[in-house]
């Protein structure tokens, strides 16, 4: 078997390889990974480094819109699992042009080049965003879609084109939908990390609003997971939720963090509300349990201090992010 994982130097991707090059999923574990990532300021060989000697990797930096590139990938490709994607709100907000180039007609140049080869499983990683924000109660799939950033619409365009292709091409796609993750490797500009690095380094933390936003806490690994059992038994044409079980405010988020890290409220300072800052995510996850047998498996107490461990003990993998991020604008 050969999987073509895009994006697989970010995050969430580097997470998904480094467990398929381990042996962590039964179905993959002779498989042979192609990462295609174009190492943007987010994606870093280093989130891959204990792995780049595996006989089953190889690496290609290279841009999902490249449709020759894209053509040449998947050749002999049986899967393709898509997590290469512009992510971060506050980005999108200040400059759009990126997110709908990437996520909108980079989704589409992959999904043109898995219909032309043949590809088996095309699975589309997508976020709980698309859905906007839910007062109470939580989203199922079947939820209409109304996202409220140039982010969580170009994510939400990228769906509406996987599932198209599923569609009018019988291309077998399955899309899941993720709650907010976290865990080692994650990009310094993201809540979580930039907490953690700042106030280690006895910086200040920013809070927007009120702070009573709420989102579900979900771990990189209960994600991945996830996601390999939509690539093995996941419904072509079907949208699966992840999520974490970990309604947390970003206040509440925030006063863990500060006990985390030996800090207190004074190293928080209130800013003004990001535009369009939705108030509320919540996935049901009853369809993923019940096809497919997932559950968070991940405490979040455990995972968040694993977390904040892994951030202290790997200062020579972050400091580096955090200064080429302020180089353009992060």
């Amino acid at each position: 078997m050969r999987v073509l994982v895009t994006g697989g130097a970010g995050f969430i991707g580097s997470h998904y390889v480094r467990e398929v090059l381990r042996g962590s999923y039964e179905s993959m574990k002779e498989a042979e990974v192609v990462v295609l990532d174009k190492l943007t300021y987010a994606g870093t060989e280093t989130n891959l480094e204990s792995v780049a000697d595996s006989p089953r990797y190889r690496f290609v930096r290279g841009d999902i819109c490249d449709g020759a590139l894209v053509s040449e990938l998947m050749r002999g490709v049986d899967t393709v699992v898509h997590f290469a994607a512009e992510s971060h709100v506050d980005r999108s907000i200040t400059g759009s042009a990126d997110f709908v180039l990437t996520n909108v007609l980079g989704t589409q140049t992959l999904l043109q080049g898995a219909l032309d080869a043949g590809v088996s499983k095309f699975v589309h990683v997508s976020t709980d965003e698309v859905y906007g924000s839910i007062e109470e109660g939580s989203w199922t799939e079947e939820h209409i879609l109304e996202p409220n950033s140039p982010y969580s619409a170009s994510k939400a365009s990228s769906d509406l084109i996987a599932r198209s292709f599923h569609v009018t091409h019988g291309l077998p796609v399955s899309i899941t939908r993720c709650s907010n993750n976290y865990g080692p490797h994650q990009f310094p500009e993201k809540v979580i990390p930039l907490f953690v690095t700042n106030l280690i380094d006895g910086k200040k933390v920013p809070l927007y609003g009120d702070g009573l936003n709420v989102r579900d806490w979900l771990h990189v690994d209960d994600h991945c997971w996830g996601i390999q059992l939509v690539v093995d038994g996941g419904r072509p044409g079907e949208i699966y939720n992840i999520g974490g079980g970990t309604e947390l405010t970003n206040r509440e988020l925030t006063e863990k963090l500060l006990e985390a890290t030996g800090r207190d409220w004074s190293s928080v300072e209130p800013v003004t509300d990001r535009k369009g800052h939705d108030r509320r995510y919540s996935v049901d996850i009853t369809k993923i349990t019940q096809e497919l047998g997932y559950r968070p498996r991940v405490d979040f107490a455990g995972g968040l201090a694993a977390t904040v461990q892994w951030y202290r003990d790997n200062r020579a993998w972050w400091e580096p992010l955090k200064e080429r991020a302020a180089l353009v604008g992060g």
